[in-house]
Formats: structure tokens, sequence, C-alpha cells
């Protein structure tokens, strides 16, 4: 017995799939990627991400958090930047700040539903050809303590959600996607750091032999973050202040502690 041919009923349409719209930031995303030649494991890798996190992004599945846009930002350079670093909040007046290294110059540049002005040219002539290049960074809600306090337990600066952005110039940030700001708390680097000054950590800077000298954050379980300026002396791994009241501390006597970077530089509110 052949099979009845089927005969959809009157009225009855055959309906194409729909295809699924991809969010114009989605695609943003993957172009910065292929443009980038990464992959989505390392385009994930360098952000701290999964592949599979990446390929959500990219199919619009899941938008990337404010901390991860920073970061795309970062990468994208300008003027692409600004499509990314205007998803995470950041807006022109978190731009327009200033610095302790001499005075900038005044330029001006159009960006989409931004304008960037950098203070302190007063009547100098600007070159109009030159361009402005930023780095969007993050300042963390997380202290790091110097001798005598304790930071915050929080060793995972690439997991802390920001709520403020901090733009500096880019050969401020070698590592961009791996910098971002803390809190300084208490006084022992004095006069170097004071209290409640803000300093860029680069936590891809982890490498002890790099560092004798340095100023670094470490991380120890009961210390929480820490400041302090690290050496290297014949072999032997301290942490130092600037306040001679306190004597170096020897890491070797406490296998707990970490290097979590290296600080690029700091900066402090006028009083």
């Amino acid at each position: 017995m052949k099979a009845a041919a089927f005969q959809p009923s009157e009225g009855c349409e055959f309906m194409a799939p729909r295809k699924t719209v991809v969010p114009d930031w989605a695609r943003k995303i993957r172009l910065l990627r292929q443009g980038l030649g990464l992959s989505q494991t390392a385009l994930g890798s360098r952000l701290h991400y999964s592949a599979m996190a990446v390929s959500r992004w990219e199919s619009g599945t899941q938008e990337p958090p404010a901390q991860c846009y920073i970061q795309l930002g970062n990468l994208a350079g300008e003027p692409e930047c600004w499509t990314f670093w205007s998803r995470a909040g950041l807006k022109s007046a978190d731009v327009a700040r200033m610095f302790p290294e001499g005075r900038s110059s005044l330029y001006r540049a159009r960006f989409p539903d931004f304008e960037v002005v950098v203070a302190g040219s007063g009547k100098r002539k600007v070159d109009p050809n030159k361009k402005t290049k930023l780095v969007a960074i993050p300042l963390l809600p997380i202290h790091a303590g110097t001798r005598g306090e304790v930071g915050d337990a929080n060793s995972n600066l690439d997991q802390v959600s920001a709520d403020e952005m901090i733009a500096a110039p880019s050969t401020w940030c070698p590592n961009p996607a791996d910098t971002s700001c803390l809190m300084v708390k208490g006084s022992s680097m004095s006069p170097t750091i004071e209290n409640g000054d803000v300093v860029a950590v680069d936590y891809s800077q982890t490498d002890p032999s790099t560092l004798s000298g340095k100023v670094v954050v470490a991380w120890h379980r009961e210390h929480g973050l820490s400041l302090a300026r690290f050496l290297m002396v014949q072999g032997v791994q301290m942490l130092d202040s600037e306040n001679r009241e306190y004597q170096p501390l020897v890491l070797e006597k406490d296998r707990n502690w970490r290097i979590v970077g290296r600080v690029l530089w700091w900066i402090r509110k006028g009083p």
C-alpha cells in the first residue's frame, strides 16, 4: 500500500525559520576580534574569559559586562574604542582628567556622542592632525593597604566590577587589558605614596626577576592586598616600606604571599 501524500489543510502555511538578528554590539565584537587576528579562545584569554563567553557575545545571546567593554575598547583603539566604552557607561566627563605629568596639550576630537577635552594648553597652538591616544582604566572600589593596614581580600582584580574609569595616556599603560586602578589605605609608603592615592596596577607583570626596586601590590590571605616596594637582595625577596620605622618583610618566611602586579603610576586629589 502506498503511503498517502501529505496534503496541507486549507489555511495551513509553511513558515520558513526566522533568522536570528545579531545585535550591532555583538557584530562589532566579532569584527574587532577578526581585525586583531585572534581566535575566540585567544580573545577570551586576553580578557580573562572563556572562548564560550566570547561565542555568546558574538552571537548576541549574552552581553559582556561593563568591565569587559572597557577592555575591548582599549584593544580597539581610537576611534572604535568609543563604541565599546559608551556601552560601559563612559562619559566625556570621565575623559577630561588632569594628571601630574606636566601640562597636557588641548586636543578636541569628535567621536560618536563624545567630545574629548584635555585641559592645560592655554593659548598654545594645537596640531589638529595629531590624535589623542587614551586608555580607559577601571577604578575599582577596593583598597591596597600599606604596612600596618589590612587591604581588601579580593586578589582577582579582573573580576571586580568598576564603578568609575580614569582616562590615561596610552604610553602609561603597556598592557591595558591587564591594568586597573586601586585606592591606597595607610601611610607607611609616605611620602612617595599617601593614604587615599590612586595607583594603576599592571597585573600581567608578576615575574620577581623583573620587579626588584619597583612598587608592587602583593596579596596574603590574612593581610589582603598590600602595597610595598619589592626588593630582591642576594636572592632574598622582600617587601619594603618607605617609612623606615617598618622592617622589610621577608617573603621566604611566609609562602602565602604572592605578587598581584606592578604599580605603574599613582595620582592624588589636591587638598
